[in-house]
Parts: structure tokens; C-alpha cells; sequence
């Protein structure tokens, strides 16, 4: 066998190779039934139906998604000839391994990216490469990028308007008074409960938003907490609303107007499927699906501060000065940095910054979605997960996730 052919083998070895015993809790988890998909009104809620749901919303009857065109260049992502010896550390136990990780966590497909170069890819639950992973709440940063694409074409004048200019609509409630940086940073002061129980304000402005957009269903907010611009509290109604003046300003969904400014341009090798509500507007808080490549594809060009590194050109994709003021914690008021916004993360335009004096930032979702970045290092670190309970610290998962993390980043440099 050609020396070529032994490599690609192994490298297949490798890309579905998982931890060394079964997958953590696949019984409740629906493997007996072979993973099977959940309906509309329980594929969030319900575990059974967690790994078939979040690896195939668009197969959900009843969902109807937008879709957004790979690119036809596609970003060639080579793999390391072995897998690295990362080592990590929690709690009392040391040395660490990622099959460690992947035995103590509820973890879909793994994805370590180096300067460009495959790492780790490691899949459990009998998930495979092709399938699009549900994002859920990194869909924000996503988001957040199509604010920065319209404020940069000058479809947005300035983050400082408030959401009404732009969405006359919203005119008269509170969203619509809140700036767009306000929004951005989620400090619109608004009250707004988000518990993930399903009798929520995000069950109930996501109902309302389904059936008839989200200006009718921002009309259902309306207690105001706090000034805002002064405090964070995480309210994804935020998103959706951010998503709506985008959509005004430029005339267009958000699956077309980010295809070609970045979905594309990324080089993207497989089409994003984006569920849309009842007026065919993505959900943009979340219900982004993708490759686990594709979203490294991303977290490459979001560590290279915007640009595709392969592009002799070296064109600037996402535009500089917007992802550093999302994600650089120095360029942020105080009452987002680290420990402020959180106990430990910050918040920029809708990117978490971790603690620590280097720049580093992640993409997070629910259930235990992940992109860390760390742009010093070219490093990506991505995860789709089916994590017991929606918020990660309920469960181990956030620490472990964390302390895995550094171990990585430390396998390759300094925390």
C-alpha cells in the first residue's frame, strides 16, 4: 500500500475512533432505538430524542430551515499524522486524557484544530463527520457577525441607534428603545427569564416569535429592570431582535445576507441549515446547523482576527475592528470584562471572553455546545454535546470543559 493510502487510513482510523468503552449514557440517550429524531415540541426538552434532534433538526418535521450555499473553494483542513498527547487536569485527578474526557462527557463530536491542521476528530453516539451539528446559542456570535457586516456596508449607521430606526415595528417597546450596542452586550435592562423550563419568557417569546415574528412577540416584554448599558443579563430575546434590524436594514434573511460575506468566504466545504420562524426569518438565537469542520473552518478564521489563512490575498473576511471589540476584553467597559459580566466569563458583542491577560474568547451554546479560541495560538477548540441539563454548570460538564481547555492550550503554549 502506498505510503499516501497508509496515512488516510489512519487518519479515518483516528477521525472515528472514540473514547476506549461505551459512550456515557447511551441508553438514556436512545440508542436502543437507534438515536431517533424528537418532534417540534420535544427535541429541546426531552434527552431521548437529544443526539438524533441535535444532528438532524432539519429532519424534524415541522421545521422549516433556511439554507446557506457552501463555498466553492472549500478551506482543505489537512490532519496531523497522530493524535497529541494533551493531558488535563480536574479536581483530584491528573493526567488526564481525551478519552478521559469523552468517558466522563456526553460529547457528539470533538474537534481540535491547530494552524489550520486536524488535531483531534473524534465522534461518539454513532455520529459521523457529514452530519450538521445544532449550535444552539453560538448562533448569537453568528449573529453578532452580521451586525458587524451591516455596520462596516453602512446599512447600520452606528451601534448606538436603537433597534427602532431600523425595525419601525418595534417602535413603542422596550427592545425597540434599547441601542444596538446595548442589545449586543445584552444590557437592555429588560427583564427577561431564561431557564430553559418551557414556561419561561424564552418558551413564551419563543412561541409568540414562531407563530407571528419576533416584533409581535417583542411587544409580550415589558418590565425594564435596570438603565440599560449599565448591567449584563443573558436574555436571547436580545439576538432575536438584533437579527430583525438586520434583517430591515438590509432587505434580506440572515442566510442571505451572511452566505456570501461568510459562509462562503470562509470556505465552508458544506451547506449551514438555519431554522426560520413562521415569516421565514432565522431564529437567530440559536437553530444554526452545521459540520463540526465547518464550524472549525470559522473558528480558524475567527483566530486569524478575520482573515482566511490560505488567501494568498490575505482579504479580511469579518471585519477587524468589530471582532476585536467583540472579543478583546480590554476593549470593553468594566461591567462586562471577566468576573464582572459573570463570575468568570465576559461579554462582548455577543462572544464570551475568558479570564486570564491573553485574548481569548469562545462561542457557547446550551447542552454543552463550544468554540474556544485562543488567537495567539491558531488554536480551535470545538464541541457538540448532549449534556444532561441546558446550563453546563448544573453538571460537570463546565468545569471539566474548562480544565480540559487549558490542558490544551497548554499542550501547545501557556494559559
Amino acid at each position: 500500500m502506498p505510503s499516501s493510502q497508509k496515512i488516510t487510513v489512519a487518519l479515518l482510523v483516528v477521525a472515528f475512533a472514540s473514547s476506549a468503552g461505551a459512550a456515557p449514557d447511551e441508553d438514556r440517550l436512545g440508542r436502543a432505538k437507534g438515536y431517533p429524531l424528537g418532534t417540534l415540541g420535544n427535541f429541546f426538552y426531552e434527552e431521548s430524542v437529544r443526539v438524533g434532534s441535535f444532528s438532524a433538526q432539519g429532519d424534524i418535521p415541522g421545521i422549516k430551515m433556511n439554507v446557506l450555499a457552501p463555498s466553492v473553494a472549500p478551506m482543505v483542513l489537512s490532519h496531523s499524522d497522530s493524535e497529541p498527547s494533551i493531558r488535563w487536569d480536574v479536581d483530584h485527578l491528573k493526567r488526564l486524557t481525551v478519552d478521559d474526557y469523552l468517558a466522563r462527557q456526553r460529547i457528539m463530536g470533538l474537534l481540535i484544530i491547530k494552524d489550520g491542521v486536524i488535531q483531534v476528530e473524534r465522534y461518539q453516539y454513532e455520529r459521523k463527520p457529514s452530519q450538521r451539528f445544532l449550535s444552539n446559542s453560538m448562533t448569537k456570535s453568528i449573529t453578532s457577525l452580521a451586525v458587524g457586516f451591516a455596520l462596516q456596508e453602512g446599512k447600520i449607521a452606528s451601534l448606538d441607534d436603537p433597534a427602532e430606526r431600523y425595525a419601525p415595528k418595534l417602535t413603542g417597546t422596550l427592545y425597540g428603545g434599547t441601542t444596538i450596542r446595548n442589545l449586543l452586550r445584552m444590557s437592555s435592562g429588560v427583564r427577561f427569564t431564561e431557564n430553559y423550563d418551557g414556561h419561561d419568557d424564552l418558551a413564551r417569546f419563543g412561541r409568540a416569535a414562531q407563530r407571528e415574528g419576533v416584533e409581535a412577540a417583542a411587544k409580550l416584554i415589558t418590565e425594564r429592570e435596570a438603565p440599560q448599558g449599565t448591567r449584563f443579563s443573558y436574555s436571547s430575546a436580545e439576538t432575536d431582535i438584533l437579527a430583525t434590524v438586520v434583517h430591515r436594514a438590509t432587505g434580506m434573511t440572515l442566510s442571505e445576507y451572511l452566505t456570501p460575506r461568510l459562509w462562503q468566504p470562509i470556505g465552508a466545504e458544506n451547506s449551514a441549515l438555519w431554522r426560520a420562524d413562521g415569516t421565514g426569518m432565522e431564529r437567530a438565537a440559536g437553530n444554526f446547523n452545521a459540520t463540526l469542520r465547518d464550524y472549525g473552518r470559522l473558528g480558524i478564521v475567527l483566530a486569524s482576527n478575520g482573515v482566511r489563512p490560505d488567501d494568498p490575498q490575505q482579504k479580511q473576511i469579518v471585519p477587524r475592528e468589530y471582532l476585536l471589540d467583540s472579543t478583546d476584553w480590554r476593549r470593553i467597559p468594566q461591567a462586562f470584562q471577566p468576573g464582572k459580566a459573570t463570575p468568570y466569563y465576559g461579554y462582548g458583542y455577543q462572544f464570551w471572553i475568558f479570564p486570564g491577560e491573553k485574548r481569548r474568547f469562545a462561542l457557547l451554546g446550551v447542552y454543552g455546545q463550544m468554540m474556544l479560541i485562543d488567537p495567539e495560538l491558531k488554536l480551535v477548540m470545538v464541541q457538540a454535546a448532549v449534556n444532561a441539563t441546558a446550563k453546563a454548570g448544573q453538571t460537570t460538564l463546565a468545569k471539566d470543559a474548562d480544565a480540559f481547555w487549558r490542558g490544551v492550550v497548554r499542550h501547545y503554549g501557556s494559559w
